[in-house]
Parts: C-alpha cells; structure tokens; sequence
C-alpha cells in the first residue's frame, strides 16, 4: 500500500513544508504595513471563507474529471498567491493573493479522496494516518526553515521558498502523479450544487459530518488560543512556545505513521475515534490545572493522541459511508468543515480567556468533544442497526433465490 502513496505522500509533504512557512510569519508580515491585530484576524477569516466555499466545490469537480487535474488547478493557485506575497506593496495585494489561494485551494479533501480511490475501505485508516503524519512532518521543518529564510533576507525570501517548492509540486504532479480514478460517462451529468447538498440528505453519511463538525470546532477552538494559553497559564515565551509546538508535530507524525493503522486494524474506526474523543476529552479537562512541564507533556500526549485517533477515525468513517463515485465530494465537505470551524471557533476561546482566565481557555473545545463523543456512541447504535437490517436483507435475498 505504501508504495503506490509515495507520490501523493511525496507531494503532501513538499506542499505543507511550503505552507507551514507562512504561518508564523504571515501575521507580522501584515502588521508590518500598520494593520492592527483585528486585520490579521480578518484575513485568515477571508482564506478560511473561501476554503469553505471552494473545497466541496473542487471535490464534486473531481468527481467528474478526476483528482490530478483538479490537484494542478490548486497548485497553480497557490504558486500565483504565495508570490503575489513576496512583492506584495500593500495590505489590499495581500488579501487579493490569499483570496486566489483560497478560492483555488482545497488540497486536503482532494489528497483524501485520491487515497480513498487507491486503498481499500479497511485500510483507509492507515493511509489517512500517513497523510496526517506527512502533514506532521512538514510542520516540523516548514516553520524551521521559514524562521531562518526570514532572519536573513526578510519577507519575501520564505515567500519566494514557499512558491518554488509549490511549483515543484506541480512539476512532479504533472509529471510522475498517475490519475487515481477512471473518468465515466455517467459523472458527466454528475457536477453541481444538487451533489454536494445532497451529502446531508444521505444519513449514515451526514450523521458523521455533524461529528465532525463538533471535533473541528473543538480542535480549532484549541488551536485558536494555544498559544496565549501558554503564555497566560505557564508564562511561555516564543521560543518555549515553538519548541512545544515542534514536539507537538513530532508526536503527530509518530501517532499518525505508527499507531493508527494497527488501532484501528485491532478495534475499528468507529472505536477509535471514540477512544481518541475520550482522550481529547481529558486532554481539555486537565488545562486549568496544567501547571508544571510534567502536566504540559500529560497534556499533550492526550491532545496527540485524541487528535489523532479521532480525526483520521471520522475520517475513514466518512469516506467508508460515502459511495466511491463521490469521495471527492464528500471528503471535500468534509474538508470545508474545517475552514468553517477555523472561523467561528476561535473568537469564542479566546473571549474565554480574556474574560475569565487561562483555566478557561480549553471550556469551548472540552464541551464540544464531549457533544462528538456522544454523537458517536449514537452513531454507532445507528450503523449497528443499519448492519443488522442489511444482512437480514440478504439473508432473505439468498432465502428467495434458493426458493426460485
């Protein structure tokens, strides 16, 4: 299985090494042309907007015409917006290079679905858990390298990295990524907004997008506030925050490559992504009395744990309910969950902690694990009838043929 990933692996990596360069210097990059704060909040706002809008958007598209082609579309845009960033003279050059990135991106439920296509449903699993490692290593070296393009030739310089190496994901799209799935003349009539509502009228798969949606408002509401968490609770600086972070995406790449797969091969998906909920679970109930390195590490070993086994579980859970003809589809609302969660949760952890204290910085994300914890448990009651019902309908489907 491993070896027919490699190229997507190979260009996942690459793509996030690209991507993760940006994130800690983009926000001083915009507050260097006199934007407040407030701006820095709203331009995230705007590129998690247009994810939202796009992914479903990008993955119905490559329902009809494949994952490859759409992969390049992303890619090209994404080469255009982050070295529109390096010559960028003013704040409004900047939200236009985010808004085309954005509108063209939507590389994560795309990725999904083209492994969905090459792996069976069993060991879906396992391979979005070596996505989601691949993500966690490029989020190791991304910043890393960033952080010293900055240091000694400024801006443009990570801006201008990021770019080349998205160009060479495109290069080795185009040249060496074989198209996952086989065009049909029946997905000509396939493409439109009726595809992608029609997602939430299919039970056993919408049932799973509302957990999902709990876990993504969980996770970005924690992700939101992190690191004045950290400052606040513990009195962390910018470099005790970044080294956590790095152990952070260390801990993700070990779950996500080692651990996932053999879970869920021993208990399922559906287990799995309870037990990880369980985790996420306490993981947020022990923040307010994180006090002490030992209790950081206790911490984050429930959060890497939790995060892991639950969101790369739903996942499989979604693509596994979805029918093949429409994983790109529904990986790409899926996907577009997360844009819509990247918008509305933070503000409401971080009102949390400017109003009643660091202790309250995990409340929102804990209350919303719980509510996917339980989502789940009643999820998979419903599977569990659904299971029933069909093998009595075989059963009687064998009994009639045998009659005949």
């Amino acid at each position: 299985m491993i070896r027919k990933l490699l190229p997507i692996l190979g260009i996942t990596f690459i793509d996030i090494i690209g991507f993760s360069m940006l994130l800690p210097i983009l926000p001083y990059f915009v507050t260097h042309f006199g934007a407040s704060a407030l701006v820095v909040g709203i331009l995230f706002s705007t590129f998690s907007f247009c994810q939202l809008i796009a992914g479903p958007i990008w993955g119905n598209v490559s329902d009809r015409v494949g994952r490859k082609a759409v992969l390049i579309i992303s890619q090209i845009g994404a080469t255009i917006g982050w070295a529109m960033l390096a010559f960028a003279p003013n704040i409004m050059w900047v939200f236009v290079a985010r808004i085309i990135e954005g509108i063209s991106g939507g590389n994560i439920g795309i990725t999904q679905a083209y492994v969905a296509d090459l792996v069976e449903p069993k060991e879906r699993a396992r391979a979005f858990g070596l996505i989601g490692a691949t993500f966690g290593a490029g989020m190791v070296f991304g910043p890393l390298g960033g952080g010293i393009l900055f240091a000694k030739f400024g801006f443009a310089a990570p801006f201008l990295a990021a770019s080349a190496l998205q160009l060479l994901t495109l290069i080795v799209t185009i040249v060496v990524l074989p198209e996952s799935r086989s065009k049909q003349e029946e997905d000509e009539s396939r493409i439109g907004m009726h595809e992608i509502f029609a997602t939430f009228h299919n039970v056993r798969v919408s049932r799973i997008l509302w957990q999902k949606l709990a876990l993504s408002l969980a996770l970005y509401g924690w992700f939101g506030v992190q690191a004045l968490y950290l400052k606040q609770q513990l009195g962390y600086d910018v470099t005790q925050t970044t080294i956590l972070f790095a152990f952070f995406a260390l801990a993700n790449v070990a779950i996500n490559g080692f651990l996932v797969g053999r879970v869920s091969h021993r208990i399922g998906d559906r287990a799995m992504s309870s037990l990880g909920l369980a985790c996420l679970v306490v993981a947020f109930a022990i923040t307010p009395f994180v006090h002490t390195l030992d209790s950081v590490i206790a911490m984050i070993v429930f959060f890497s744990l939790g995060m892991g086994f639950a969101s790369t579980g739903i996942t499989a859970l979604i693509s596994n309910a979805a029918d093949d003809r429409d994983q790109g589809t529904v990986l790409g609302v899926s996907s577009s969950l997360d844009a819509l969660s990247g918008i509305v949760a933070p503000p409401t952890s971080t009102e949390l902690l400017t109003r009643f204290g660091s202790p309250f910085s995990g409340l929102e994300s804990f209350l919303l694990a719980a509510i996917a914890l339980i989502i789940g448990f009643v999820t998979g009651r419903s599977d569990h009838r659904f299971v029933r019902a069909d093998a009595s309908i075989e059963v009687f489907e064998r009994i009639e043929i045998a009659e005949g």
